[in-house]
């Protein structure tokens, strides 16, 4: 496939998932949602390897527009967040509740199998409090 076919493609993906949640597509929305699902892919990225990747591309912009729009992304409900040890934020473009893999070593995240989990049971939340999501994350470390 031509370049300007496949670049007309990526952004036509890109402006279509900003749209499904009424967002403009600003130039800097355009050139994140380009690297994150432009090729119909999910991503799971942090802040830091997001701007990374935009730099990559010759594009500018900072990394505080990468965390603020990131965020508009997860308010709009096109990303989900996900914290790792309270101090590491990775974003994932898919927002079906699924379980992930961390691998320690790598500082990465990826999708772990759902239909190969089982939760039999779950805790009852204390009086007046209600659970309001489970995040599975199963940490990986290499044999090596």
């Amino acid at each position: 496939m031509p370049a300007d076919v496949n670049n007309t493609s990526r952004r036509i993906t890109a402006q279509n998932w900003l749209q499904s949640a009424s967002l403009r597509p600003t130039r800097q929305r355009m050139v994140l949602a380009d690297l994150l699902v432009g090729d119909g892919q999910d991503r799971h990225v942090s802040a830091e390897s997001l701007y990374c990747a935009v730099q990559d591309t010759g594009e500018t912009v900072s990394l505080a527009t990468v965390y603020n729009t990131l965020r508009a992304f997860c308010d709009a409900g096109l990303m989900k967040e996900i914290t790792v040890d309270g101090n590491k934020t990775y974003f994932d473009t898919n927002t079906h509740d699924h379980p992930h893999y961390f691998w320690e070593d790598e500082g990465r995240l990826s999708d772990a199998p759902s239909e190969q989990l089982e939760i039999l049971r779950i805790p009852e939340p204390p009086k007046g409090a209600r659970i309001s999501k489970v995040d599975v994350i199963i940490r990986l470390r290499s044999d090596e």
